[in-house]
Protein backbone atom coordinates (compact mmCIF):
# COMPACT_ATOMS: atom_id res chain seq x y z
CA UNK A 1 0.00 0.00 0.00
CA UNK A 2 1.27 3.47 -0.91
CA UNK A 3 1.95 5.98 1.82
CA UNK A 4 -0.66 8.69 1.18
CA UNK A 5 1.65 11.30 2.67
CA UNK A 6 4.16 10.64 -0.12
CA UNK A 7 1.65 10.98 -2.98
CA UNK A 8 1.95 13.92 -5.37
CA UNK A 9 -1.07 14.99 -7.45
CA UNK A 10 -0.52 16.36 -10.95
CA UNK A 11 -3.27 18.91 -11.60
CA UNK A 12 -2.28 19.69 -15.18
CA UNK A 13 -4.95 17.72 -17.03
CA UNK A 14 -8.28 16.06 -16.24
CA UNK A 15 -6.56 12.77 -15.36
CA UNK A 16 -5.11 14.37 -12.19
CA UNK A 17 -2.70 11.47 -11.69
CA UNK A 18 -1.90 10.52 -8.08
CA UNK A 19 1.76 9.54 -8.06
CA UNK A 20 3.58 7.62 -5.38
CA UNK A 21 7.36 7.92 -5.00
CA UNK A 22 9.06 7.19 -8.32
CA UNK A 23 5.79 6.83 -10.21
CA UNK A 24 5.04 8.54 -13.52
CA UNK A 25 1.81 9.99 -14.80
CA UNK A 26 -0.25 8.69 -17.68
CA UNK A 27 1.75 10.94 -20.03
CA UNK A 28 5.00 9.11 -19.05
CA UNK A 29 6.97 12.32 -18.60
CA UNK A 30 5.71 13.76 -15.30
CA UNK A 31 6.98 11.97 -12.19
CA UNK A 32 7.10 12.06 -8.40
CA UNK A 33 10.79 12.36 -7.57
CA UNK A 34 11.58 12.79 -3.90
CA UNK A 35 8.13 14.22 -3.23
CA UNK A 36 8.28 16.77 -6.05
CA UNK A 37 6.39 16.72 -9.35
CA UNK A 38 9.10 16.81 -12.02
CA UNK A 39 8.79 17.23 -15.80
CA UNK A 40 11.37 14.70 -17.01
CA UNK A 41 11.74 16.13 -20.54
CA UNK A 42 12.26 19.78 -19.57
CA UNK A 43 14.83 21.23 -21.98
CA UNK A 44 15.28 17.95 -23.88
CA UNK A 45 13.37 18.04 -27.18
CA UNK A 46 13.42 14.94 -29.36
CA UNK A 47 12.36 16.82 -32.49
CA UNK A 48 13.44 20.27 -33.69
CA UNK A 49 12.67 21.44 -37.23
CA UNK A 50 11.96 24.58 -39.23
CA UNK A 51 8.53 24.11 -40.84
CA UNK A 52 6.23 26.23 -42.99
CA UNK A 53 3.52 27.92 -40.93
CA UNK A 54 0.97 26.20 -43.16
CA UNK A 55 2.08 22.78 -41.88
CA UNK A 56 0.71 23.41 -38.36
CA UNK A 57 -1.81 24.10 -40.05
CA UNK A 58 -2.29 27.84 -39.53
CA UNK A 59 -3.70 29.65 -42.57
CA UNK A 60 -4.62 32.99 -40.97
CA UNK A 61 -1.46 33.55 -38.94
CA UNK A 62 1.69 34.98 -40.56
CA UNK A 63 1.18 33.07 -43.83
CA UNK A 64 4.23 32.00 -45.77
CA UNK A 65 6.63 32.39 -42.84
CA UNK A 66 8.91 29.71 -41.33
CA UNK A 67 8.29 28.52 -37.80
CA UNK A 68 10.69 26.75 -35.46
CA UNK A 69 8.90 23.59 -34.33
CA UNK A 70 9.88 21.39 -31.41
CA UNK A 71 8.61 18.55 -29.25
CA UNK A 72 9.58 16.33 -26.37
CA UNK A 73 8.30 12.81 -25.78
CA UNK A 74 4.92 12.36 -24.11
CA UNK A 75 1.18 12.77 -24.49
CA UNK A 76 -1.82 12.56 -22.17
CA UNK A 77 -4.05 11.10 -24.88
CA UNK A 78 -3.50 7.77 -26.62
CA UNK A 79 -5.13 8.22 -30.01
CA UNK A 80 -5.25 5.07 -32.09
CA UNK A 81 -4.60 7.15 -35.21
CA UNK A 82 -1.59 9.09 -33.89
CA UNK A 83 0.85 9.99 -36.69
CA UNK A 84 3.70 10.70 -34.25
CA UNK A 85 3.15 7.72 -31.96
CA UNK A 86 6.84 6.80 -31.97
CA UNK A 87 7.53 9.83 -29.78
CA UNK A 88 4.14 10.75 -28.31
CA UNK A 89 3.62 7.28 -26.82
CA UNK A 90 7.27 6.70 -25.87
CA UNK A 91 9.05 6.90 -22.56
CA UNK A 92 11.51 9.81 -22.60
CA UNK A 93 14.49 7.53 -22.07
CA UNK A 94 13.56 5.58 -25.22
CA UNK A 95 13.89 8.46 -27.70
CA UNK A 96 16.90 10.42 -28.88
CA UNK A 97 16.89 13.90 -27.34
CA UNK A 98 19.38 16.72 -26.92
CA UNK A 99 19.60 19.56 -24.43
CA UNK A 100 17.99 22.80 -25.65
CA UNK A 101 16.93 25.09 -22.84
CA UNK A 102 14.42 27.92 -23.40
CA UNK A 103 17.03 30.67 -24.10
CA UNK A 104 18.65 28.41 -26.70
CA UNK A 105 15.28 27.72 -28.35
CA UNK A 106 14.57 31.45 -28.71
CA UNK A 107 18.09 32.09 -29.96
CA UNK A 108 17.74 29.34 -32.54
CA UNK A 109 14.44 30.77 -33.79
CA UNK A 110 16.05 34.17 -34.30
CA UNK A 111 19.09 32.73 -36.06
CA UNK A 112 16.86 30.72 -38.40
CA UNK A 113 14.77 33.77 -39.24
CA UNK A 114 11.61 32.33 -37.69
CA UNK A 115 9.12 34.92 -36.37
CA UNK A 116 7.43 32.24 -34.25
CA UNK A 117 8.01 29.01 -32.32
CA UNK A 118 5.59 26.08 -32.46
CA UNK A 119 5.16 23.65 -29.59
CA UNK A 120 3.92 20.70 -31.59
CA UNK A 121 4.25 17.08 -32.85
CA UNK A 122 3.41 15.46 -29.48
CA UNK A 123 1.40 17.19 -26.72
CA UNK A 124 2.99 20.42 -25.45
CA UNK A 125 0.48 20.55 -22.61
CA UNK A 126 2.36 17.64 -21.00
CA UNK A 127 5.73 19.39 -21.18
CA UNK A 128 3.95 22.43 -19.80
CA UNK A 129 6.82 24.09 -17.90
CA UNK A 130 9.16 23.90 -20.90
CA UNK A 131 6.45 25.31 -23.19
CA UNK A 132 5.54 28.07 -20.76
CA UNK A 133 9.09 29.19 -19.97
CA UNK A 134 10.10 29.20 -23.64
CA UNK A 135 7.02 31.18 -24.69
CA UNK A 136 7.63 33.75 -21.96
CA UNK A 137 11.21 34.30 -23.12
CA UNK A 138 10.11 34.37 -26.74
CA UNK A 139 7.62 37.15 -26.03
CA UNK A 140 10.31 39.35 -24.46
CA UNK A 141 12.48 38.73 -27.53
CA UNK A 142 9.73 39.64 -30.00
CA UNK A 143 9.23 36.04 -31.15
CA UNK A 144 5.66 34.72 -31.20
CA UNK A 145 4.44 31.37 -29.87
CA UNK A 146 2.08 28.81 -31.35
CA UNK A 147 0.47 25.87 -29.56
CA UNK A 148 -0.48 22.79 -31.60
CA UNK A 149 -2.50 20.78 -29.15
CA UNK A 150 -5.38 18.46 -28.38
CA UNK A 151 -6.17 20.82 -25.46
CA UNK A 152 -6.73 18.12 -22.86
CA UNK A 153 -5.89 20.26 -19.85
CA UNK A 154 -7.45 21.93 -16.83
CA UNK A 155 -8.58 25.53 -16.66
CA UNK A 156 -5.81 27.06 -14.53
CA UNK A 157 -2.90 25.85 -16.70
CA UNK A 158 -4.90 26.66 -19.83
CA UNK A 159 -5.25 30.25 -18.67
CA UNK A 160 -1.53 30.52 -17.94
CA UNK A 161 -0.55 29.11 -21.32
CA UNK A 162 -3.01 31.39 -23.10
CA UNK A 163 -1.34 34.41 -21.50
CA UNK A 164 1.84 33.79 -23.54
CA UNK A 165 0.46 32.16 -26.69
CA UNK A 166 -0.22 34.13 -29.85
CA UNK A 167 -1.96 31.38 -31.81
CA UNK A 168 -3.12 27.79 -31.51
CA UNK A 169 -4.26 25.06 -33.81
CA UNK A 170 -6.40 22.77 -31.71
CA UNK A 171 -7.51 19.26 -32.63
CA UNK A 172 -11.21 18.69 -32.14
CA UNK A 173 -11.24 15.01 -32.90
CA UNK A 174 -14.87 14.06 -32.29
CA UNK A 175 -18.09 15.61 -31.04
CA UNK A 176 -18.76 12.46 -29.07
CA UNK A 177 -17.71 11.51 -25.55
CA UNK A 178 -17.90 7.83 -26.49
CA UNK A 179 -15.56 8.28 -29.45
CA UNK A 180 -13.06 10.25 -27.38
CA UNK A 181 -13.01 7.48 -24.79
CA UNK A 182 -12.72 4.67 -27.33
CA UNK A 183 -10.24 6.19 -29.80
CA UNK A 184 -8.25 8.61 -27.63
CA UNK A 185 -8.73 7.41 -24.05
CA UNK A 186 -9.89 10.92 -23.16
CA UNK A 187 -12.95 13.12 -22.67
CA UNK A 188 -14.63 15.68 -24.90
CA UNK A 189 -16.01 18.16 -22.35
CA UNK A 190 -12.66 19.44 -20.96
CA UNK A 191 -11.38 19.93 -24.51
CA UNK A 192 -14.36 22.03 -25.53
CA UNK A 193 -13.91 24.16 -22.40
CA UNK A 194 -10.20 24.67 -23.10
CA UNK A 195 -10.78 25.67 -26.73
CA UNK A 196 -13.44 28.19 -25.76
CA UNK A 197 -11.24 29.56 -22.98
CA UNK A 198 -8.22 30.12 -25.23
CA UNK A 199 -10.37 31.89 -27.79
CA UNK A 200 -11.92 34.11 -25.12
CA UNK A 201 -8.47 35.05 -23.80
CA UNK A 202 -7.32 36.44 -27.13
CA UNK A 203 -5.35 33.54 -28.62
CA UNK A 204 -5.81 33.31 -32.40
CA UNK A 205 -7.47 29.88 -32.69
CA UNK A 206 -7.83 27.59 -35.69
CA UNK A 207 -9.49 24.18 -35.35
CA UNK A 208 -8.59 20.91 -37.07
CA UNK A 209 -10.93 17.95 -37.41
CA UNK A 210 -9.35 14.76 -38.76
CA UNK A 211 -11.99 13.01 -40.87
CA UNK A 212 -11.68 9.26 -40.23
CA UNK A 213 -13.75 6.89 -42.38
CA UNK A 214 -16.47 5.06 -40.38
CA UNK A 215 -15.65 6.99 -37.16
CA UNK A 216 -16.59 10.64 -37.78
CA UNK A 217 -17.22 11.09 -41.50
CA UNK A 218 -21.02 11.15 -41.61
CA UNK A 219 -22.75 14.37 -42.58
CA UNK A 220 -24.04 14.69 -39.02
CA UNK A 221 -20.56 14.24 -37.53
CA UNK A 222 -19.12 16.91 -39.82
CA UNK A 223 -22.04 19.26 -39.22
CA UNK A 224 -21.76 19.00 -35.44
CA UNK A 225 -18.12 20.09 -35.55
CA UNK A 226 -18.89 23.05 -37.82
CA UNK A 227 -21.96 24.06 -35.82
CA UNK A 228 -20.00 24.06 -32.56
CA UNK A 229 -17.14 26.11 -34.03
CA UNK A 230 -19.61 28.61 -35.52
CA UNK A 231 -21.79 28.85 -32.44
CA UNK A 232 -19.08 29.00 -29.78
CA UNK A 233 -15.95 30.37 -31.46
CA UNK A 234 -17.61 32.44 -34.18
CA UNK A 235 -17.91 32.39 -37.98
CA UNK A 236 -14.42 33.86 -38.50
CA UNK A 237 -12.69 30.88 -36.87
CA UNK A 238 -10.89 28.82 -39.53
CA UNK A 239 -11.85 25.14 -39.57
CA UNK A 240 -9.53 22.60 -41.20
CA UNK A 241 -11.06 19.27 -42.17
CA UNK A 242 -8.06 16.99 -42.63
CA UNK A 243 -7.69 13.66 -44.45
CA UNK A 244 -6.81 10.56 -42.45
CA UNK A 245 -4.17 8.07 -43.56
CA UNK A 246 -3.80 4.64 -41.91
CA UNK A 247 -1.53 5.00 -38.87
CA UNK A 248 -0.58 3.26 -35.64
CA UNK A 249 -3.57 1.22 -34.42
CA UNK A 250 -6.02 2.22 -37.18
CA UNK A 251 -4.12 0.73 -40.11
CA UNK A 252 -7.16 -1.34 -41.02
CA UNK A 253 -9.15 1.74 -42.05
CA UNK A 254 -8.90 3.28 -45.54
CA UNK A 255 -7.59 6.79 -46.23
CA UNK A 256 -10.18 9.56 -46.37
CA UNK A 257 -11.34 9.92 -49.99
CA UNK A 258 -11.13 13.39 -51.54
CA UNK A 259 -14.89 13.58 -52.07
CA UNK A 260 -15.40 13.22 -48.31
CA UNK A 261 -13.20 16.28 -47.72
CA UNK A 262 -15.08 18.22 -50.41
CA UNK A 263 -18.35 17.31 -48.70
CA UNK A 264 -16.96 18.31 -45.30
CA UNK A 265 -15.92 21.71 -46.63
CA UNK A 266 -19.34 22.29 -48.17
CA UNK A 267 -21.02 21.38 -44.88
CA UNK A 268 -18.79 23.76 -42.93
CA UNK A 269 -19.54 26.62 -45.30
CA UNK A 270 -23.26 25.81 -45.22
CA UNK A 271 -23.14 26.10 -41.41
CA UNK A 272 -22.03 29.72 -41.82
CA UNK A 273 -18.27 29.45 -41.34
CA UNK A 274 -16.36 31.88 -43.55
CA UNK A 275 -13.07 29.98 -43.74
CA UNK A 276 -13.23 26.21 -44.19
CA UNK A 277 -10.30 24.21 -45.54
CA UNK A 278 -9.56 20.67 -46.68
CA UNK A 279 -6.09 19.42 -45.80
CA UNK A 280 -3.84 16.42 -46.52
CA UNK A 281 -5.53 15.94 -49.88
CA UNK A 282 -5.91 18.02 -53.03
CA UNK A 283 -9.38 19.29 -53.85
CA UNK A 284 -10.18 22.42 -55.89
CA UNK A 285 -9.78 25.54 -53.71
CA UNK A 286 -9.51 23.37 -50.60
CA UNK A 287 -6.61 25.47 -49.30
CA UNK A 288 -7.65 28.85 -50.73
CA UNK A 289 -8.75 31.76 -48.56
CA UNK A 290 -11.61 33.77 -50.06
CA UNK A 291 -12.68 37.27 -49.13
CA UNK A 292 -15.92 37.00 -47.14
CA UNK A 293 -17.38 39.97 -49.06
CA UNK A 294 -16.32 39.88 -52.72
CA UNK A 295 -15.46 36.14 -52.69
CA UNK A 296 -12.25 36.64 -54.63
CA UNK A 297 -9.25 34.48 -53.73
CA UNK A 298 -6.96 36.45 -51.43
CA UNK A 299 -4.52 33.68 -50.42
CA UNK A 300 -3.75 30.78 -52.72
CA UNK A 301 -1.77 27.81 -51.43
CA UNK A 302 -0.32 24.59 -52.74
CA UNK A 303 0.31 22.14 -49.92
CA UNK A 304 2.59 24.08 -47.54
CA UNK A 305 3.47 26.90 -49.94
CA UNK A 306 1.75 30.27 -50.36
CA UNK A 307 1.46 30.98 -54.08
CA UNK A 308 -0.33 34.32 -53.83
CA UNK A 309 -1.23 36.66 -50.98
CA UNK A 310 -3.61 39.56 -51.65
CA UNK A 311 -4.11 40.54 -48.00
CA UNK A 312 -3.22 44.20 -47.50
CA UNK A 313 -3.19 45.56 -43.96
CA UNK A 314 -5.44 42.75 -42.76
CA UNK A 315 -7.99 43.34 -45.50
CA UNK A 316 -8.89 42.07 -48.96
CA UNK A 317 -6.64 43.66 -51.55
CA UNK A 318 -9.59 43.91 -53.97
CA UNK A 319 -12.48 45.29 -51.90
CA UNK A 320 -10.84 46.27 -48.57
CA UNK A 321 -13.08 43.96 -46.51
CA UNK A 322 -11.43 42.80 -43.30
CA UNK A 323 -10.16 39.22 -43.44
CA UNK A 324 -9.90 37.74 -39.94
CA UNK A 325 -6.41 36.72 -38.88
CA UNK A 326 -2.95 37.84 -37.78
CA UNK A 327 -1.25 38.88 -40.97
CA UNK A 328 1.93 40.58 -39.78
Amino acid sequence: MRDKRAIVVCELCPRECHLGPGERGDCRIRANLDGRLVALTYGFPCAVHVDPMEKKPLFHFLPGTPILSLATAGCNLHCKNCQNWEISQANPEDVDAAALLPPAVVGLARREGCPAIAFTYTEPVCWYEYTLDTARLARTAGVRSVLVTAAYLNEAPARELASVMDAANIDLKFMSEARYRDVCDGELAPILRAIELMKSLGVWVEVTNLVIPTLNDSDEDLRRVAAWVHGVLGPDTPLHYSAFYPQYRLRHLPPTPPDALSRAREIGLAEGLRYVYAGNVRIPDGETTFCPACRRAVVRRFRFSVLENRIVGGACGYCAETVAGVWR
